[in-house]
């Protein structure tokens, strides 16, 4: 089947979403969806079921998280057949990721905004804790506090081992993953209306995207927009995966490497 048989048997709603442009009102909404989706499937499946087994809020999250994320990534791979007549991503729905940057240029482009965004958040842990006491303090998610780890905090070595064990792959890594495909290689490029805008609102909408900690959203601005603005202003998804799931991989390390050696409350 070729590319003009594909594009005329398309419904509507398949070509607005591969247009080369959303309207600003259709890419606020596909921002953020999938977060009011999340906290709903924590809120009514994920929370009930962790407490049920006495394990740390992390958990719930992870396994929200999963159930709309990799959806999204099918629906995104769906999309890639409508344009290629076979389920894809690169090639399909996604942009930015023809690898326009040399090896060695996106090698260093990377490493430095990984440092950045690991650094840097660490850093304005106490802008979130802050802004947790002074104004969202009245969010009563389980687990919520003024500590970057209060989902994990108060449980055994041996649970949250398991936790982290179990959600590692996923939360250090897969899933993080899925967030770039579908902020960055779906919806960013789809706002060239906004010209250099554009990644300010991608990585503002996407803070935002994360209802579950709200009093992130300043700083994930700070840490997140220069590895966002790269992989848009080089067309190159490579930059801001290597820094946002390569940082996310990194914590995870650590975490399992501090509670193995002892540490119950990170």
């Amino acid at each position: 089947m070729n590319e003009a048989t594909l594009t005329t048997s398309r419904p509507k709603f398949v070509e607005v979403l591969l247009a080369d442009k959303h309207s600003i009102p259709l890419s606020i909404a596909l921002h953020l969806v999938p977060g009011a989706l999340i906290v709903a499937v924590y809120a009514f499946v994920a929370a009930p079921l962790v407490r049920a087994i006495d394990y740390p809020p992390f958990l719930a999250w992870a396994i929200a998280l999963a159930v709309v994320l990799f959806p999204l990534l099918l629906g995104m791979s769906w999309l890639g057949k409508q344009v290629t007549g076979r389920y894809c991503l690169r090639g399909g729905a996604l942009r930015y990721m023809d690898r326009p940057v040399p090896r060695g240029k996106v090698s260093a482009l990377i490493v430095g905004c990984l440092v950045w965004m690991t650094v840097v958040s660490l850093s304005l842990i106490p802008l979130d804790n802050l802004l947790y006491d002074t104004v969202f303090s009245w969010i009563n998610y389980e687990g919520t506090g003024d500590s970057a780890t209060s989902y994990l905090n108060g449980y055994s070595q041996q649970k949250l081992l398991t936790t982290l064990l179990i959600c590692g792959p996923f939360t250090g890594w897969f899933l993080p993953l899925i967030e770039e495909y579908y902020f960055r290689g779906f919806l960013l490029p789809r706002l060239p209306q906004l010209r250099g805008w554009a990644p300010i609102f991608n990585v503002f909408f996407f803070s935002v995207y994360h209802f579950w900690a709200p009093w992130t959203v300043l700083s994930k601005l700070v840490f997140l927009y220069p590895g966002v603005h790269l992989a848009w202003k080089k067309q190159d998804i490579r930059i801001s995966i290597g820094m946002h799931p390569g940082s996310a991989l990194l914590m995870t390390v650590v975490g399992v490497v501090a509670v193995a050696m002892g540490r119950t409350s990170l």
